[in-house]
């Protein structure tokens, strides 16, 4: 989809505040090679000319430009886009555990903030490295960003909380069979979130919900059960350009998610603007 046609579609009913932030998008562009680990071909469009007109549909200043998959650990397309961006976008970075003190403190300059590990087809980290790595990245104060199949949460569990530092857990922990608040899975969500420092992002329904759109009924009643257990540590994005979804969202109709998620405006205003500032360093 164009920037045009981008541009032309819905605005969102709730008005975001200054300062809102998407914590969670990629760009893509074919004049860069696709990594050996990528399990699938990259979005049509993931360029920052489309990306720059839906940020202003949907009134949103600030953004958390996420590392692909689709490029393994070259991290040159998501820091090229947050370059594109300016001052209002912080990276989230692919490294392993052989990453050097000074590429480190380079990309840390950058903009990156924290390391993505993607435990799923496809990704360029593996299970065995995932400590490794958090220990690495303590030495620029970043945090771990970690998407997963939800439903191995309880397997997990113990490793996560042997990690320092703060940890990011990618749509709403992406549980699925079933998506209820008691699942085992959810149960060790909430778990690692009342530790105090693990954060949720609440974003991408559309992976697990069963009950499927506008409303998203199933993975709703984890996002608002998320947002009164620490509102302080919940996150929004859009995850555009939503990689392998035949029928993409409306993202205007995420962001509308939030009115039944946080129902008063003050938690939104945490969600949007004072969380991500927090963690990002807005």
């Amino acid at each position: 989809m164009s920037a045009m046609q981008t541009a032309a579609r819905k605005s969102p009913r709730l008005e975001a505040p200054d300062g809102a932030c998407d914590t969670h998008m990629h760009f893509y562009d074919e004049k860069y090679p696709l990594a050996k680990t990528a399990a699938s071909p990259p979005p049509e469009d993931g360029s920052v000319e489309t990306y720059r007109a839906l940020r202003q549909r949907i009134g949103i200043s600030r953004t958390v430009v996420v590392q692909p998959t689709a490029y393994g650990k070259d991290n040159s397309c998501t820091l090229d886009g947050m370059a594109a961006l300016g001052q209002d976008a912080r990276g989230v970075a692919v490294v392993d555990e052989e990453v050097s003190d000074a590429e480190l403190r380079r990309l840390d300059t950058l903009g990156m903030r924290a390391a993505r590990l993607h435990m799923l087809p496809g990704g360029a980290i593996s299970w065995d490295i995932a400590d490794a790595v958090v220990a690495r990245v303590q030495s620029v104060g970043w945090h771990t960003q970690l998407q997963l199949d939800g439903r191995l949460l309880p397997e997990r569990e113990r490793q996560i909380l042997g990690w320092p530092g703060r940890v990011v857990i990618d749509h709403v922990g992406r549980i699925a069979d079933p998506v209820a608040v008691e699942n085992a899975a959810f149960r060790s969500l909430l778990r690692l979130v009342d530790t105090g420092r693990v954060w949720v992002k609440l974003s991408a329904p559309y992976l697990v919900s069963k009950s499927g759109p506008p409303r998203y009924e199933d993975v709703s009643a984890l996002a608002k059960t998320l947002v009164r257990a620490a509102p302080e540590r919940m996150l929004w994005a859009t995850n555009w350009p939503h990689p392998n979804e035949k029928h993409p969202p409306d993202e205007a109709d995420l962001l509308d998610l939030l009115l039944d998620w946080a129902p008063e405006e003050a938690t939104r205003r945490k969600i949007l603007v004072d969380n991500p500032a927090a963690l990002y360093g807005f």
